[in-house]
């Protein structure tokens, strides 16, 4: 096994200090290979050392300015660091780049969520379904934003919608967090479309996957939901 994929095999462990060793000693020899610095980013993002992942994520853009992956990305750590509004433009560069992939809406909109703008966020969804119609996700994660702005048909709509794409059937649509209660949530998006009401207000879409992909970058929908698991896990339950 090469040392790369002993870093990765560590990586999927979730041992992220064994894979960090072996990343910087890989990076002193190729210094600007862009693998290596994705791979050295997320898992100092991972250990929360977020300067240094920012500083990867920055030379991978100085290397391709114009890839929508790592600057969706660069943006993530952004809003680890609780600098919204940069990574908000990150995301806003990434979509001028990518216009037709729905990804890039569903993650700006998870982002708007998360920094209040939910009329935006509400906007965002709707583009990222128009461009994907079968995408449970975007349905589950717009009718959460609807049901914080009260609009309680809207999100009524989008749950059915989303429990309709995957299979499930619930008895009844019953919310079990009253407006007060809400504010005190957490604010990311739950699993894909839940099963009961209380999931959808209890766990974040997943983003649970996101150190075990390790190879690939954000931008398709096989990864969509692994970006936001990994903010809930960073972040916890408050906003």
């Amino acid at each position: 096994m090469s040392d790369i994929n002993q870093g990765i095999s560590y990586y999927k462990e979730g041992k992220f200090e064994e894979a960090l060793v072996i990343f910087d000693q890989l990076i002193k020899q190729s210094p600007k290979e862009p693998i290596l610095l994705l791979h050295r980013g997320r898992i100092l993002s991972r250990l929360g050392k977020l300067e240094a992942s920012l500083t990867d994520f920055d030379l991978l853009i100085e290397i391709d300015n114009f890839n929508p992956d790592y600057i969706s990305d660069r943006a993530v750590v952004l809003h680890l660091m609780k600098r919204n509004e940069d990574a908000l433009k990150e995301l806003d560069r990434a979509l001028n780049l990518d216009p037709n992939n729905p990804y890039r809406y569903s993650s700006r909109a998870f982002l708007k969520d998360r920094a209040g703008d939910l009329e935006g966020a509400i906007a965002d969804y709707e583009k990222a379904i128009e461009l994907d119609p079968e995408d449970a996700v975007s349905y589950n994660n717009k009718g959460l934003v609807e049901e914080k702005l009260g609009y309680k048909k809207q999100s009524k709509s989008s749950f059915q919608k989303a429990d309709d794409l995957i299979g499930y059937q619930p008895k009844e649509y019953k919310s079990t967090a009253t407006p007060k209660e809400k504010e005190h949530k957490d604010q990311s998006p739950p699993i894909t479309s839940s099963k009961q009401d209380e999931e959808r207000a209890n766990k974040s879409i997943s983003f649970k996957d996101y150190w075990k992909t390790v190879a690939k970058v954000l931008g398709d929908k096989n990864t969509r939901t692994e970006f936001f698991d990994f903010i809930k896990s960073k972040f916890g339950n408050k906003k």
